[in-house]
């Protein structure tokens, strides 16, 4: 296995909640605050936000640097 295979943690350093979101984030390669928008903009709108953060608040393991 290389070690160029991205994962996704949750962000324990730079955590608001759980560190869904800064993980989300690190993932990706984008800011924190764009991630944390778009989840609550999506929470607004039919509580979708809510369910995506909740299963990867469960599935994802929290990274602490």
């Amino acid at each position: 296995m290389d070690d160029t295979t991205k994962k996704l943690y949750r962000n324990g350093a730079d955590k608001k909640i759980a560190g869904v979101c800064s993980g989300i984030a690190e993932y990706l390669n984008i800011d924190t605050t764009v991630v944390r928008i778009l989840f609550l903009i999506a929470l607004l709108c039919g509580s979708l936000g809510f369910w995506i953060y909740l299963i990867v608040w469960i599935c994802a393991p929290e990274r602490v640097r």
